[in-house]
């Protein structure tokens, strides 16, 4: 059974991570994301689960105005040609759904399947990084390092890449 927001809350309480969550109504895409969030502060990001031509998995996390170019993304990755995972393999790999996809979905990924490409400019941001907490009707503000200690403690080791 994949983790819920609550069980995410309680890990992260448990790794000691400082975290804010605000309630909206559910959101698919950046667009209506940008409409319904109201003014949450910090930096607002996308989150993308790919696949190359070998079905390895990757979940690639930058700004939500990072125009992403999959073609010079494989190079930086060094993988293949890279395509969107299909709704069916994110509910497998991740435990959620699309409009759901969120680097906190990486609880769920218990055997290290999923390869994680943080974006480096979004890393370098002052203030809080904000992510769906395994539902799209809210959104939780993390700092950068609260969250890449949150990506660690699960076994798993990003990377920070420029897009």
């Amino acid at each position: 059974m994949p983790a819920r927001p609550d069980d995410l809350f309680a890990r992260l309480a448990e790794l000691g991570i400082a975290t804010a969550t605000h309630r909206h109504p559910p959101v698919f895409t950046v667009e209506e994301a940008k409409r319904l969030r109201g003014d949450i502060p910090g930096l607002h990001c996308k989150n993308l689960l790919l696949v190359d031509h070998r079905g390895r998995l990757w979940l690639v996390v930058a700004r939500e105005d990072t125009p992403l170019d999959l073609k010079a993304l494989r190079g930086r990755l060094d993988c293949g040609r890279l395509s969107f995972a299909k709704p069916e393999r994110l509910r497998e790999a991740l435990g959620v759904g699309p409009g759901e996809v969120t680097p906190f979905a990486l609880i769920n990924d218990a055997g290290r399947a999923v390869g994680v490409a943080l974006e480096r400019a979004m890393m370098e941001a002052a203030g809080p990084l904000n992510f769906h907490p395994l539902t799209n009707a809210a959104t939780t503000s993390i700092a950068p390092d609260g969250l890449l200690a949150f990506i660690r403690a699960g076994g798993h080791e990003p990377l920070i890449v420029d897009l």
